[in-house]
């Protein structure tokens, strides 16, 4: 593989995070357009975007939540990608932009089953509040604090 990384702030790089996003969760797990697409996306949220040469097949996705936190989503890797590090690359590389911006503190909403990816990582839970995320239960998790 030979892996590009972009920092997507121009409509068509967002379109490689959006196509991930379709294939991945629309066609993976039938989740409709308007439950994984909301008011978030669009050019106030900043996304990465993995492309094997051309072809995108990761992204994630943050935006501001406070005065120096984002809160991280939208993690996804095609199918037929997975198991090659590359949910955790993409989002090492949010995290280098997250840091150059001066945001201190990180949040995702994991999914119970990746938990221990997100720990891996060097986040932690906040609480046991199971969060209803469309037809999945997540946890809030976090990492850094805020400056």
């Amino acid at each position: 593989m030979d892996i590009k990384v972009i920092r997507a702030t121009e409509t068509w790089q967002r379109a490689g995070a959006y196509s991930v996003r379709i294939q991945g969760m629309n066609r993976q797990y039938h989740i409709p357009l308007r439950e994984e697409f909301d008011e978030h996306d669009g050019s106030e949220s900043k996304y990465i975007v993995l492309l094997d040469d051309t072809y995108p097949i990761a992204t994630c996705r943050f935006f501001e939540i406070g005065d120096k936190s984002v809160l991280l989503g939208r993690v996804v890797v095609l199918p037929e990608y997975r198991g090659h590090h590359l949910g955790s690359r993409v989002i090492k590389e949010a995290e280098k932009w997250i840091e150059e911006l001066g945001y201190g503190e990180i949040r995702i909403d994991s999914r119970l089953e990746a938990v221990g990816f997100y720990e891996k990582l060097g986040y932690k839970r906040m609480d046991n509040e199971v969060i209803k995320s469309w037809s999945f239960d997540c946890v809030r998790m976090c990492k850094g604090e805020k400056r």
